[in-house]
């Protein structure tokens, strides 16, 4: 199974529709079985298409380049976390090769006030590969010191949506450098998750934020806040960052993260 988690930073970025169609040329050339985007955003006043999905929303987009490139068998599911930079619905997303047998959406901050930033969810999918359920996540959780929202908290009350008998995985910006002891990521492996890169086979290393970056100002080292964690320790094949400018050009302030594992 070929996975891809990317921090979008949708409509941010300069030169955004080129950086879209760099996106979509990799996912044509690596035909992953599941995406989990961040950060995926539309206006409030975009036009209406189907539901609470707007003409302008960032998934909409990209799927209609990948059309271009003859690439039609990716099904997705999007949901609205909160507003972002005043004019945005921000939400997050799961595109997957395979049929979703079930859509996931919860909060897991205090919040769920769709005005609050800080007010998190987590969207999901549940498939069918190789005859097994698995459950995939996309996630974006806020900072371990936040007194607000701390990343303690909901992780908690992610871990407590989760069906742990079935094979699952949280992908997304987590925001806890892998570096920082007793922090985040550490958290996260004592709540029984493995982290994909610590278990691959073959792997870079795992960079994904350069520097200063929104939620991160101060920020002057590499960090590694992009994960692909798994409730089950499974054989990793490869895991590697993408979109760095070595590995794709860049085309977000998060570099994705792809990994490659067997189920």
């Amino acid at each position: 199974m070929k996975l891809l988690t990317l921090n979008c930073h949708s409509w941010q970025e300069d030169n955004q529709i080129e950086k879209i169609k760099w996106i979509a040329e990799a996912i044509k050339e690596n035909s992953y079985d599941v995406i989990a985007l961040q950060e995926v955003s539309q206006l409030i006043t975009g036009e209406v298409v189907n539901g609470s999905l707007k003409k302008d929303n960032y998934v909409f987009v990209l799927l209609d380049e990948l059309r271009k490139l003859g690439v039609t068998n990716y099904n997705f599911f999007w949901d609205f976390a909160h507003i972002g930079f005043e004019v945005y619905e921000e939400g997050l997303a799961i595109l997957t090769k395979h049929k979703i047998e079930k859509k996931h959406s919860f909060f897991v901050s205090q919040s769920n006030d769709n005005n609050n930033w800080k007010t998190r969810k987590i969207v999901g999918a549940t498939i069918q590969y190789k005859g097994r359920s698995v459950s995939l996540y996309s996630c974006h959780l806020g900072w371990w010191h936040d007194e607000e929202e701390p990343f303690k908290k909901q992780m908690d009350s992610l871990s407590t949506n989760l069906n742990q008998d079935e094979i699952v995985f949280l992908m997304g910006d987590f925001n806890n450098a892998a570096h920082l002891k007793d922090e985040g990521y550490e958290y996260v492996l004592k709540n029984g998750f493995y982290d994909t890169f610590a278990l691959a086979q073959q792997k870079d290393e795992g960079i994904t934020v350069e520097g200063k970056i929104a939620g991160w100002e101060k920020n002057k080292q590499n960090l590694r806040i992009d994960y692909i964690f798994s409730n089950k320790q499974l054989a990793v094949h490869t895991s590697k960052v993408i979109f760095n400018g070595k590995n794709k050009p860049i085309v977000s302030d998060h570099f994705g993260l792809e990994v490659k594992v067997s189920l």
